[in-house]
């Protein structure tokens, strides 16, 4: 019998939940059919199915969709309302689904979650292998399995950065915090990631964090945030906005609950903050100015902070 091919488009929610996901279809026997590395044609082509308007993550969201037409079953586009009581997600998790449902010809493999209609994530994820076909204790196995294995592989991620943290290295130390889809993606952040690197700076980021501290340390920068991916990113900035020498924020135009989020970082947070805005009309030469401006200021503070301790 062939396998079931499940095409994963790698954007939004595929950088903060591949490892449940490929997992979870490996039990199940599935094949994996992962689109490449975001490029200005991805853009270009996602640009095409959504109005202007559309924040950037959400345009290369659809050129990823756009690849892989045709060359699987399935694309899987989860639908995610609600991941905790009294918080919410941005509106564009909730509509991708239907976006592309109602855009491209091809079969469309969706979970919902949504707590306040007690639709958990674990429910989810055996409804969508019932509905490959698969019964329900090999679907409620297969999410067992593989909740276990993203949780494994998030807490070594959380440890090894917490050991490179605690060593005490003469560079300098910044904290990229933003979604992960923006941290990673090839036309985002890994072109500051490459920048920074190749200047010698220690980096850490603000997905690799511990939720148990949640609930503290998000209420210390933005106590009224309600839409929970920015709630992460707010916790981890508080949480490790002492053992850097400086932030750099990462957001995409125009996202509607990064713009709050920002504003509240901006305010309350007391240490060097850099804000990229990214946009489709991005330059590469404009970007490096803005971090060579930045390496400069928080190489020349700490220089005077090392004077006064001498």
């Amino acid at each position: 019998m062939e396998k079931i091919k499940i095409g994963l488009p790698k954007a939004l929610l595929y950088y903060k939940y591949k490892d449940l996901w490929t997992k979870f279809f490996e039990n199940l026997g599935c094949d994996i059919i992962v689109s490449p590395n975001t490029t200005r044609e991805t853009l270009e082509n996602g640009k095409k199915f959504v109005l202007d308007e559309a924040c950037l993550s959400v345009k290369i969201f659809m050129g990823h969709v756009f690849y892989l037409l045709g060359q699987c079953d399935y694309i899987l586009i989860p639908r995610i309302a609600c991941l905790k009581k009294k918080e919410k997600v941005c509106t564009n998790f909730m509509a991708l689904f239907d976006l592309c449902r109602n855009t491209f010809d091809q079969k469309f493999l969706p979970y919902n979650i949504d707590v306040k209609k007690n639709e958990t994530e674990e429910y989810a994820f055996i409804g969508m292998g019932l509905q490959l076909g698969f019964s329900f204790k090999k679907a409620r196995w297969a999410y067992w399995d593989a909740k276990s294995y993203e949780e494994m592989i998030q807490e070594r991620r959380i440890e090894k950065q917490k050991l490179e943290l605690a060593k005490n290295t003469p560079s300098i130390k910044i904290l990229l915090a933003g979604h992960p889809y923006n941290l990673y993606d090839n036309l985002l952040g890994k072109e500051i990631i490459a920048y920074l690197e190749k200047e010698g700076i220690d980096i850490f980021y603000s997905d690799c964090y511990d939720p148990k501290y949640l609930e503290i340390d998000y209420k210390k920068i933005a106590p009224k945030n309600y839409y929970t991916y920015n709630k992460e990113i707010i916790g981890s900035i508080s949480f490790y906005k002492n053992f850097v020498d400086g932030i750099i924020l990462i957001t995409t135009f125009p996202c509607g609950p990064d713009s709050l989020s920002n504003e509240m970082i901006i305010r309350n947070v007391q240490k060097p903050l850099l804000t990229l805005l990214m946009d489709e009309l991005n330059s590469d030469t404009g970007l490096v100015t803005r971090l060579e401006s930045f390496l400069d200021i928080l190489k020349l503070k700490k220089e005077r902070e090392e004077e006064v301790h001498e």
